[in-house]
């Protein structure tokens, strides 16, 4: 009996033994599957953090900072988290300095956070005070003056008719300006200047033209402060053709500057060498000082030239010419702005 005991007992031991292998194997197995349940739990967490922040930021709604100061819109666009481009321009108006004028996006527009928005800053005017115009010329002031204010809609600084007076100083220097530099500008600003008509008080002397050529009275009007109002007639027999026959003439050697003087001369009845002889004839407006003017001939063969060049009060013109049949004749004013075409003819 004790030996069959011992036998179970021993048999008993073995399949125990059996049972605790089996038991771990199964634990193993169940380990194995926990790990692999937390690995696949953590990829998933960490697909969805990634997602998250792949989304990025949250749209918002653009704020309307047009015709606030620049601080304000600055404090406004970083509560919605948007970064503002800034543009600077010029307004017409002083008290629009430093304000919104314009923004893109428009206000009300959905954008995702951390967007640009480009914002226009008033920076000003383009002056603000008035400047020193003493010494400088009228028609430089003017044309500055327009190209300054020729991006704005309104301009702040504008040019009465200006008053004048005779002056050492050149024709059409301004001597006195009203108001006063550094005025300050607010609303538009009107400027009044007094301007020179040049040393009116000096005298020339009156030229001989009888016996001259047309080309050696062109010479004088070019040098001369004087006015010659040209008439012609066609030349005797006595007379030479294509000069001067009579010539103004006056008590004193000296006259005022930019008097008129009467000159004739006796013109051929036809074409010698190849040149047609004639008077150029037009009206300007009367200046409050002389411009410069220019004679042109533009023949159909060669470049145009100046036939004469000289300054004029205005008013009537005349100019004694020598061309060939079918040069064209133009006449121009010349201004700080450039050259003018007043009349044209063609000689016939």
């Amino acid at each position: 009996m004790l030996r069959l005991f011992q036998r179970k007992e021993g048999n008993a031991s073995q399949i125990n033994f059996h049972s605790l292998f089996e038991n771990l194997q199964a634990s193993g197995a169940s380990l194995v599957v926990v790990v692999i349940a937390a690995v696949v739990i953590m990829l998933l967490a960490c697909i969805a953090v990634f997602s998250i922040n792949v989304k990025g930021p949250e749209q918002v709604l653009v704020p309307d900072v047009v015709g606030k100061d620049l601080p304000t819109a600055l404090i406004e666009m970083q509560a919605k988290e948007l970064y503002p481009k800034i543009q600077l321009r010029y307004s017409d108006k002083p008290e629009e300095k430093g304000m919104i004028l314009e923004q893109e996006p428009v206000a009300g527009a959905i954008r995702k956070g951390y967007s640009r928005v480009s914002l226009v800053v008033s920076r000003g005017v383009v002056v603000d005070s008035v400047g020193n115009y003493v010494g400088q010329n009228i028609d430089e002031v003017r044309m500055n003056l327009q190209m300054l204010f020729a991006g704005t809609s309104r301009q702040l600084l504008l040019v009465a008719p200006p008053q004048y007076k005779a002056d050492v100083a050149e024709a059409g220097t301004i001597l006195e300006q009203d108001p006063p530099e550094g005025t300050s500008i607010v609303d538009p600003v009107t400027v009044h200047f007094v301007v020179s008509r040049g040393p009116t008080f000096e005298n020339t002397r009156v030229p001989n033209l009888v016996g001259s050529s047309v080309n050696d009275v062109l010479q004088q009007m070019s040098h001369t402060r004087l006015v010659f109002d040209f008439t012609s007639h066609t030349a005797s027999s006595d007379e030479i053709p294509g000069t001067v026959v009579h010539s103004q003439t006056f008590a004193e050697e000296f006259i005022a500057n930019y008097t008129r003087v009467a000159v004739e001369f006796a013109f051929p009845s036809r074409p010698i060498s190849g040149n047609t002889y004639g008077i150029f004839t037009d009206t300007l407006s009367n200046y409050p000082y002389p411009v410069p003017l220019k004679l042109y001939a533009i023949s159909e063969d060669s470049t145009p030239y100046t036939i004469v060049s000289f300054s004029h009060p205005g008013g009537a013109v005349s100019i004694p010419y020598a061309v060939p049949r079918g040069t064209t004749l133009a006449l121009v004013i010349v201004s700080s702005d450039g050259e003018r075409e007043h009349k044209r003819i063609v000689v016939r």
